[in-house]
């Protein structure tokens, strides 16, 4: 099938919404599984896995078995966006959403520490690598199949719509989780009742497929597969072409990685462990502030295409350093409507505001030979630097007595970063994407 075929004008919107469609559930269902272990690893892992220790000690353990997830990213990121850019972008979404699937079901299965003794947690580390490995590969996938799809001028708001799975994965993973934690008494639910929402994944991956499946291969790839152009090593190509927007790609994910953990794990830890707050309140805050961050993205996304995406970018940016230190002053208030408050400012004008253009931002940074394996690798950096560390140091100077000066400092820190990145990169909304 020839790339106009593919997108012939009497079929672009039908296909533009097809995809996005299928880009918003695949994600979702992804980003699901990878956030059930997240917050498990606050709530329940502790307990269950690591229980011959204080509770801030388990939880640090806890957030280690979480970030090995993370430390697996870039290698998915390298081997899905290797034969992403020589085989498709499609095979690999199909590919990643098994992987995932099959480690999130497997996670729910695994015996406890008082049942098979150390092999319970490394167990759940090789798991937890199989799902970063998984989703390290799909981001780049899912974005592209938007942004290469989606017309001139629409690729922010298309972009966003994969973007949307994450606060829709978070949602609905808190949502599960709440369910039966609500619903069972809380011995049942330590011993057997957490495992549902694990082994759940099985249908909503069987979901993902059917809709997966039905896509088409992106227009930018289809030109590059029919000319013949396909990098040989994507990876070698790219960091020897573009090493550059690598970088800059994984510096301007650094503030959106580690500030949307902060606000999604550690925060839960922050409110039981210090502040001795309910665990259902705070999911609750968390569930809400996901909810309203789905409206958001696609807005910020669509705002990006008007604007430009490096001032949309930078607004995050800004909003989450300017922010880092009213969010705990008003975590520490134990009020749970200043507790609602911070984490919907957080998630919609913080975190939102970045993630809404990224999609779209880091993609067109790229050529399209070499556009799933830049992608992936610069968004996979940050991923571990940022996203898996943050839960983890934030535990750490907890744990150490620091207060919310120091948990600021560390988010001021990772907005500088962004900050400094964003304005160094180019503006991108403009550029032809089938380069």
């Amino acid at each position: 099938m020839s790339a106009s075929a593919a997108i012939a004008p009497d079929q672009k919107p039908h296909s533009i919404k097809l995809v996005a469609a299928a880009s918003l559930i695949g994600t979702t269902i992804e980003w699901y599984d990878f956030f059930l272990y997240n917050t498990a690893a606050a709530l329940i892992f502790p307990r269950l896995f690591f229980p011959s220790f204080e509770p801030l000690t388990g939880t640090l353990l806890s957030f280690a078995t979480y970030t090995v997830g993370f430390i697996a990213r870039p290698l998915g990121g390298i081997v899905m966006g290797h034969f992403g850019d020589r085989l498709g972008r499609k095979s690999m979404l199909v590919l990643t959403l098994i992987i995932m699937g099959l480690a999130t079901t497997l996670i729910g299965l695994v015996p406890t520490y008082a049942q098979i003794g150390v092999w319970a947690p490394v167990s759940l580390v090789v798991l937890r690598i199989v799902q970063g490995f998984g989703v390290g590969g799909e981001w780049g996938g899912a974005v592209l199949m938007a942004v290469e799809h989606a017309p001139p001028g629409r690729r922010g708001f298309y972009g966003s719509w994969p973007q949307i799975g994450v606060p829709a994965g978070l949602a609905l993973s808190i949502a599960v989780f709440r369910l039966f934690s609500g619903s069972l008494p809380e011995d049942q639910f330590i011993t057997w009742g957490w495992r549902i929402p694990f082994v759940l994944s099985v249908l909503l991956v069987f979901v993902g497929l059917l809709i997966r499946v039905r896509i088409l291969e992106t227009p930018a790839f289809t030109k590059v597969k029919e000319s013949g152009k396909e990098a040989r090593m994507p990876i070698i190509e790219v960091l020897r072409t573009h090493p550059r927007e690598v970088l800059l790609a994984a510096g301007a994910r650094m503030a959106e990685n580690a500030s949307f953990y902060i606000y999604s794990v550690f925060v839960l830890v922050y409110a039981t462990n210090r502040l001795k707050l309910t665990r259902d309140s705070v999911l609750t805050a968390v569930l809400a502030a996901s909810l309203l961050e789905i409206v958001a993205v696609p807005l910020f996304g669509a705002l990006s295409d008007r604007l430009g995406r490096r001032p949309v970018y930078l607004f995050g940016a800004i909003v989450t350093a300017v922010f880092a230190y009213p969010l705990f002053w008003m975590f520490d208030t134990r009020s749970v409507p200043m507790i609602y408050a911070a984490l919907i400012i957080a998630f919609v004008f913080s975190h939102a505001a970045m993630y809404g253009p990224q999609a779209a931002f880091l993609s067109e940074l790229f050529g399209a030979r070499v556009r799933y394996s830049g992608a992936s690798l610069g968004a996979q950096i940050s991923a571990v630097a940022a996203g898996g560390a943050a839960p983890l140091i934030a535990t750490e100077i907890l744990r150490r007595g620091y207060g919310r000066g120091a948990l600021a400092l560390y988010i001021i820190a990772m907005a500088l970063i962004t900050i400094a990145s964003v304005i160094a990169a180019a503006e991108t909304h403009q550029r032809d994407v089938e380069y």
